[in-house]
């Protein structure tokens, strides 16, 4: 397997995991999820993890993100240790430090756009104002419209403000791009790649597109619950340059 090696200016390692395992029980039945993987990601690094479904993407994702806990192995947030935290300290770390995006926008259809964004400002500690993070994706001129007066494209923008208002340390996006046709797909890719870029923020994104794997500073790709390659892109495409 290719290692790679941060250059010697490298921003900090945000998560360092070793030999991380993870087997669900179904009855008698034991699924292998991930099978020991050792992994270091970096601030402000726009990393891609890639494979096919079934291969281990999501739930390494939810144990980064503190959704879930592993079966074996450590994982550590900068000085935190992650594994073996109470559910109340995971609660708190998702609070203050991840932001989440997934394929579904998950917006409360009874809300604007602004207020969507404001619920979770008002219980973040240091947050953007929800009309600021709303700009940021480019939907400044629709704060005060409800998710059913927007696009598909619009909502997963509200779902990234959102997600970014609170400014956390890392972003966590699974499928972002799922339910949207390509062109539209694009548009989210440049709003992570704005978000990354100006935010510094760790952004790990999920996809079973080898497309969007150019706009990544790394790759890394599962296969059967282990890390089968990572490589790091040489040359990055801006999203816009991106088609599947």
């Amino acid at each position: 397997m290719m290692r790679f090696m941060p250059p010697d200016n490298a921003n900090p390692a945000v998560f360092v995991a070793h030999g991380l395992t993870k087997v669900y029980r179904m009855g008698e039945v034991e699924v292998h999820a991930l099978r020991g993987i050792d992994l270091t990601l970096y601030r402000g690094e726009l990393v891609v993890l890639l494979g096919p479904s079934g291969s281990g993407k999501s739930t390494l994702l939810n144990i980064l993100g503190g959704l879930d806990a592993p079966t074996g192995g450590e994982v550590r947030y900068l000085d935190h240790m992650l594994t073996g935290a109470t559910e109340t300290e995971l609660t708190r770390f998702r609070r203050e430090h991840v932001g989440f995006v997934f394929q579904f926008y998950n917006l409360i259809p009874s809300l604007t756009a602004r207020e969507n964004v404001a619920a979770v400002t008002e219980i973040a500690a240091a947050p953007m104002r929800p009309e600021d993070a709303l700009a940021l994706v480019g939907l400044g001129n629709r704060l005060d419209h409800f998710p059913a007066q927007l696009s598909g494209g619009e909502q997963q923008r509200v779902a990234i403000a959102r997600a970014v208002a609170k400014n956390p340390a890392v972003l966590l996006c699974d499928e972002p791009t799922g339910a949207l046709d390509s062109a539209t797909g694009v548009v989210v890719l440049e709003v992570l790649e704005k978000v990354n870029r100006e935010l510094g923020t760790l952004t790990v994104l999920i996809t079973h597109n080898a497309g969007i794997a150019d706009m990544a500073d790394r790759v890394i790709r599962l296969s059967d619950g282990r890390i089968a390659d990572i490589h790091a892109n040489a040359a990055k495409k801006a999203a816009h340059e991106l088609s599947w």
